[in-house]
């Protein structure tokens, strides 16, 4: 299946949870930038509130779309099946990463209310998943807030990642595991890139 966009993608993500339609104590919880636009189809839907979460992908400086680990809010690294690089430059990285994080929360969460998760059900959403980890440390940040319930919801994804994902979530709900999984923007007819004030827009607009 190839959605035209991300908008297409969180409507019909949103027709597999309408069991949580207007659910009591449940929101639906992004992952910054393009899985905001997924998750506001998904809220909009389903009539709950919108947040959001900021993992970062950790990745190698002459490989920067190949994630070799992912870094939690907490400061937490989900490394990879190569486990961490034995490399000058990860420190850096890594600290630069949790910069950009805390910038993000700042910018994007100042019009919205406390982030007060426990207790309740996470829908968390992103616009698809590749390597996995950075949904990985999403959800592992999620968890250490006391949800009553982690349910993973993404358009698409890659199969081997989803397996590995299962044991952070109390259920998953995804639309398509193909056989080959190239990349997420490979499942989109339109991918552009998102930039700050559209999530910002997006995280603050009326449902």
């Amino acid at each position: 299946m190839i959605f035209r966009n991300r908008i297409e993608a969180g409507q019909r993500l949103a027709e597999s949870l309408k069991d949580y339609r207007e659910f009591k104590d449940t929101l639906v919880v992004a992952l910054p930038r393009g899985g905001v636009v997924v998750g506001r189809e998904v809220a909009r839907a389903l009539g709950l509130p919108l947040d959001i979460v900021v993992p970062r992908k950790i990745a190698s400086p002459e490989s920067p779309e190949y994630a070799l680990g992912a870094l939690a809010e907490d400061g937490e690294v989900v490394w990879g099946p190569e486990g961490r690089p034995e490399a000058s430059w990860v420190e850096r990285v890594i600290d630069e990463e949790r910069r950009e994080a805390a910038r993000r929360l700042k910018l994007y969460r100042q019009k919205l209310p406390p982030r007060i998760f426990n207790g309740k059900n996470l829908i968390v959403v992103d616009d698809g998943v590749a390597t996995g980890l950075t949904m990985a440390a999403a959800l592992k940040t999620l968890r250490k807030e006391g949800p009553r319930r982690l349910i993973l919801a993404v358009p698409h994804g890659a199969r081997d990642s989803l397996q590995k994902l299962e044991s952070l979530a109390d259920e998953t709900v995804v639309l398509e595991t193909p056989i080959f999984y190239a990349s997420v923007g490979s499942f989109y007819e339109e991918f552009p890139q998102i930039e700050d004030e559209e999530v910002i827009k997006l995280l603050n607009e009326k449902l």
